[in-house]
């Protein structure tokens, strides 16, 4: 097998802080399903977002501010719902906003490997 030269990106995980607000609902680490996570992940722009948590977090959780994408914040509401519901993300309302993260661990026990192949896909525009 030849060597593509290409380290493997290092997923960041940061640890939770204390005394967080409870998490909207989501499915149980046992109800999480490879077919709606694979769906929710098909969209580019959900794979996108997915990955910026996993390379570029600079808090345990970010707002839809955080992403710089240039969407209508109703758009933007669907894509985070979707990936809440399908188990890829957690998100806590704090205040007027709700802020996002990657259920790293829950998505490894439950689907070893996904988190690296998402981390280490590259979008078709990336340089």
């Amino acid at each position: 097998m030849a060597a593509t030269g290409r380290q493997a990106p290092v997923v960041k995980v940061v640890p939770e802080p204390e005394n967080l607000p409870e998490p909207l609902p989501e499915p149980a680490v046992g109800e999480l399903r490879l077919e709606t996570v694979l769906g929710a992940l098909s969209d580019p722009l959900r794979l996108r977002i997915v990955r910026k948590l996993l390379l570029e977090s600079e808090a345990f959780d970010h707002s839809c501010g955080w992403f710089g994408l240039d969407r209508p914040k109703s758009s933007l509401t669907h894509h985070f719902k979707a990936l809440r519901e399908a188990g890829v993300t957690r998100q806590r309302q704090y205040g007027l906003e709700r802020r996002s993260h990657v259920r790293v661990e829950d998505l490894n026990a439950r689907f070893p490997g996904l988190v690296d192949l998402v981390a280490a896909w590259r979008p078709p525009d990336a340089p």
